[in-house]
């Protein structure tokens, strides 16, 4: 006998591939009981609002990666609005298999005259079932762990590896292994489809063959989180024909009462996965005209102190340099967020973002943020 029952309640649920936070609130919608097979649908997400104005020598965005905006120093001052980061998933459970989809507002589209629209943006798209994951989500690489809790979205990029992307990944007790979506960025190509059925001529790499390779190890313990990444992947661009390799090490250290420390370190050709926007994978050396693989150092750091049981701060600092074009940026800020109610948060960071690469006097930009959240 088919037994249906349908809910509507706020219920907590573990989900390790949501934003910043391993647990967030949902709805259940559909609880179905097919002869002890259960079939749950759930519904997740959160709305958030943003208030930031950013005031310096980097023009403004609604946050902070590793990019160098406009290339050029802008004497800026300018507060922005926006619902951007609010996001949607949906979650489907069928016994041993379940598929998982997010989308936020990201997705360009609009402008603030009139009608302030914003396109949908894919952000997980997954099928799991036991051990294995297939589909979009965040790269193995990456340790989510470590990410601190932030305004500015997601915190400091520049230090960070942040990346998601198609993969097939298996795990076994604490170890990940992963094959994920090859891409070099650098030789003109910015893996951007150009028509409806994908990437396709002159976007597609014709020497992008082999799916980038990782392994990670993770430690969980009484006094927190430990965790080691590698990554190797094929760079056949450009006039190469080398193999770039990568280390990432994290964790979250528990201290006094719910405080706890966070960092991140990462090493060696990590290129498009650290630092967004930072370095392409390869470059050409201004030295000699060689075109050669981007070696970066980042790192990142936060220690996440309660004043109470809800009320916390969080201050946090990432940076990242390269090794050839000799660039180097760095992002900081603290912060100060209370729970209202057990589903809506609110805050306010002050921070500063800062370039000093080769050949550019230091130049950075301060930005004050206030934010509301609603997670569902």
């Amino acid at each position: 006998m088919t037994k249906l029952t349908t809910t509507v309640k706020a219920t907590a649920v573990s989900i390790a591939l949501a934003f910043a936070s391993a647990s967030s609130q949902a709805v259940e919608v559909l609880n179905l009981d097919n002869n002890g097979v259960k079939t749950k649908v759930s519904i997740g997400g959160y709305a958030k609002v943003d208030i930031r104005h950013v005031e310096g020598d980097i023009a403004y965005q609604d946050y902070w990666i590793g990019n160098f905006p406009g290339n050029q120093a802008v004497e800026t001052s300018h507060t922005g609005f926006n619902v951007k980061e609010s996001r949607v998933n949906v979650k489907v459970q069928h016994g041993d298999v379940s598929a998982f989809v997010e989308m936020d507002f990201y997705g360009g589209g609009g402008n603030e005259v009139v009608s302030n629209s914003s396109n949908p943006r894919l952000r997980h798209y997954i099928i799991k079932y036991k051990n294995w994951t297939a589909g979009q989500t965040w790269t193995t690489f990456m340790p989510l762990h470590a990410l601190p809790e932030t305004l500015d979205f997601g915190g400091p990029h520049v230090g960070e590896v942040f990346i998601r992307q198609t993969q097939l990944r298996f795990d076994y007790g604490n170890w990940q292994f992963a094959i994920e979506n090859p891409e070099t960025n650098g030789d003109g190509d910015i893996g951007a489809p150009s028509s409806a059925v994908g990437v396709t001529g002159t976007n597609a790499d014709k020497d992008e063959n082999t799916p980038d390779l990782i392994a990670r190890y993770n430690h969980n313990a009484d006094w927190g989180q430990l965790s080691v990444g590698a990554l190797v992947r094929k760079v056949d661009q450009g006039g190469l024909d080398e193999t770039a390799a990568a280390l990432n090490i994290a964790g979250k250290i528990n201290t006094f009462g719910k405080d706890d420390f966070r960092f991140q370190v990462t090493l060696g050709e990590a290129g498009r996965y650290v630092a967004a926007g930072m370095t392409p994978d390869i470059v050409t050396d201004p030295s000699d005209q060689q075109v050669k693989v981007e070696e970066t150092t980042a790192y990142a750091v936060s220690y996440r102190h309660f004043w109470t049981e809800s009320l916390r701060s969080t201050v946090f600092y990432g940076a990242a340099t390269t090794d050839t074009l000799d660039r180097e940026r760095s992002h900081w800020g603290v912060n100060l967020m209370s729970n209202l109610t057990p589903q809506l948060s609110t805050g306010v960071e002050f921070g500063n973002y800062e370039i000093a690469d080769k050949g550019i006097e230091s130049i950075n930009s301060n930005y004050l943020q206030l934010s509301a959240k609603y997670s569902f």
